[in-house]
């Protein structure tokens, strides 16, 4: 980039039960909120954290460029006890597939100052969790691989940052790897701020401070380095970075008491535990307030009640408070009918906070009620009431994905693309739920006569000599390259960068990992909505079906093994394999 933009500066810069009755005398703020029969309680001695000591800071990356990893360093580094790695993915499917979900929220403690930090998912179709947690922060570290560089979702949870305001902190990742130089690392920088120029950043936003890091081994250097000294292994500097480059949050703890509601999850003893960031005022255990939401005649009442309980997120404990400030990130329970989006606030208070603007979504399923003569085999919950219940639920802590009601107990349910429903539909299986579901739909607008459909943005990365089945494959996809080039430090390696209709990748990443051998990887992130591409091109080389009716044996899938991919396996029982194939297609067959 020309001109005065190069010549910038740098900087270097759980028992559910409640224990409140057996810790009520301690006069402490914070209170241990564990499994353990008893707790110690923590040393807060203000009644609610002064403003200027909070930094509220979000971490954010794209999938697999070690922001989860960071999170764990950090937690060590203040204190906290870490039982496991990955500590932040709590969940069961994060875990097993090594990804971010949700968003997740927790404090620690650096140099008497309270650092808010959020870690949010670097995969595109979870980036409804990215937008809702933007506004809770005053900041944002911006982790990269030193190695790949800014890619598709860098670019997406960046924008979504800048918009807001955030004031960014730039982390190269990865500096320990041999194939890094310091060469490297320039040219990524480079990179990254062509990015926040073309992303119209400010001139503040565009003076952010650049550290080096390796998370894997637990340190963060202002200047490059792969080895630092001894006593300089530590994430010391990048705390300080945060604190001395992330602004206090504007507070206004006069006010009455506000909170816009950013995160929610349900305790059986509890009930809705609500969780977002007190815009204003201070809040007591005991106070009074209602929820309030935004309707198009003005500002409704949901439901009265009073605090039962306020909560906070210390490293991998929750602890009880008595009280919070504006400023601040806390969890309360009392109110049973607020969600996301809604605003908390006291009595007298009948204004409602502005909401976070999200991405629409790009595919819709239909969910419905299992009617083969298979049905009830599978799980325990069959009726479509149960499964319209169920997909309520999700659409109230998700606010990415949209449930609307269909004909003759099914559900249309919308969301970002194929790994978020999939993942929606695993989370109901191992819950215990059976359903039918419907090949993916892509949905279009229609804007002043004209078709419109949604586009991604694609980047892939492969072996030279996979480039041409790789772009011939997505040419009859209606994919369009907009960049394509060498891999800084691979040799042999292409990049490309397109645009493509999300309809045409649907099912693409299963014969993309066939094509290249499994050597090469693909990311996407949504761009926006563009005029209709046309039909797809010769996509789909057939399918075998079998109408039969019984147990598959192995001696059936002897000869057919040889003439396609099978996605059944000896021993499966099946009413026809029309019924299976239609769930292969889910996931292994675009859609026109």
């Amino acid at each position: 980039m020309a001109g005065p933009i190069l010549l910038r500066s740098l900087f270097s810069s759980t028992s559910r039960r409640s224990l409140s009755s057996h810790l009520a005398p301690l006069p402490r703020l914070y209170r241990r909120f564990s499994s353990g029969p008893a707790a110690a309680a923590a040393t807060e001695p203000s009644a609610y954290l002064d403003p200027g000591r909070l930094r509220n800071v979000a971490v954010v990356a794209h999938v697999d460029h070690g922001k989860t990893t960071l999170m764990d360093r950090l937690l060590r580094q203040c204190g906290a006890d870490i039982p496991h790695e990955r500590a932040m993915d709590s969940i069961s499917l994060e875990r097993e597939r090594g990804i971010t979900i949700a968003s997740k929220v927790t404090s620690i403690s650096w140099k008497e100052n309270e650092l808010n930090m959020v870690d949010t998912p670097g995969h595109a179709d979870f980036g409804g969790e990215v937008e809702r947690v933007v506004g809770m922060v005053e900041g944002a570290v911006l982790v990269v691989d030193a190695g790949e560089g800014p890619l598709a979702q860098t670019k997406f949870v960046l924008a979504k940052a800048l918009k807001y305001g955030l004031h960014p902190l730039l982390l190269l990742n990865k500096v320990d790897r041999p194939s890094v130089s310091e060469e490297r690392c320039n040219e990524v920088e480079s990179l990254v701020f062509d990015l926040f120029a073309n992303l119209g950043a400010t001139e503040e936003q565009l003076d952010f401070p650049v550290l080096y890091a390796s998370a894997k081994e637990g340190w963060a250097s202002s200047t490059y380095t792969k080895d630092p000294p001894a006593g300089a292994k530590n994430m010391s500097q990048l705390l300080d970075a945060i604190v001395r480059h992330v602004p206090p949050p504007k507070a206004n703890l006069d006010g009455p008491f506000q909170m816009l509601v950013s995160m929610m999850e349900k305790d059986f003893y509890l009930g809705r535990i609500l969780t977002g960031r007190v815009s204003s005022g201070i809040v007591h255990v005991g106070d009074k307030i209602h929820g309030l939401r935004s309707i198009e005649s003005g500002i409704e009442k949901i439901e009265e009640g009073k605090v039962v309980k306020l909560m906070k997120k210390k490293g991998t404990s929750m602890v009880l408070i008595d009280s919070a400030g504006a400023g601040d990130i806390i969890s309360m329970a009392g109110l049973g009918n607020p969600s996301i989006g809604h605003t908390v606030a006291n009595a007298e208070v009948m204004t409602a906070l502005p909401t976070v603007e999200l991405d629409p979504p790009t595919i819709s399923m239909t969910f419905g009620v299992n009617d083969s003569p298979l049905a009830g085999r599978g799980g325990t919950h069959l009726t479509g009431g149960k499964i319209g219940d169920r997909l309520m639920a999700e659409a109230e802590t998700n606010l990415a994905i949209n449930v609307l009601p269909g004909i003759a107990d099914s559900f249309e349910v919308q969301g970002r693309g194929e790994l978020q429903l999939g993942i929606l539909i695993e989370n109901m299986r191992r819950e215990g739920f059976e359903l039918s579901v419907s090949p993916p739909k892509v949905m279009y607008k229609i804007e002043k006569g004209q078709k419109l459909e949604p586009i991604e943005e694609v980047t892939i990365e492969v072996n030279d000599e996979h480039v041409g089945l790789v772009m011939e494959a997505l040419s009859h996809r209606r994919a369009e390259v907009a960049d394509m080039g060498p891999v800084a430090g691979n040799v042999g390696r292409t990049r490309l960068s397109l645009t493509c209709p999300s309809r045409g990748l649907v099912g693409y990443r299963s014969v993309f990992s066939s094509d290249t051998r499994g050597t090469g990887f693909m990311h996407r992130a949504f761009q926006s909505y563009e005029k209709y591409r046309g039909p797809l091109g010769n996509v789909r080389k057939g399918v075998l079906v079998s109408m039969g009716y019984g147990t598959i044996t192995a001696y059936a899938l002897m000869s057919l093994e040889p003439r396609g991919t099978l996605f059944v396996t000896p021993g499966m029982e099946v009413v026809s394999l029309l019924r299976l194939l239609i769930f292969h297609l889910l996931m292994h067959a675009p859609i026109s």
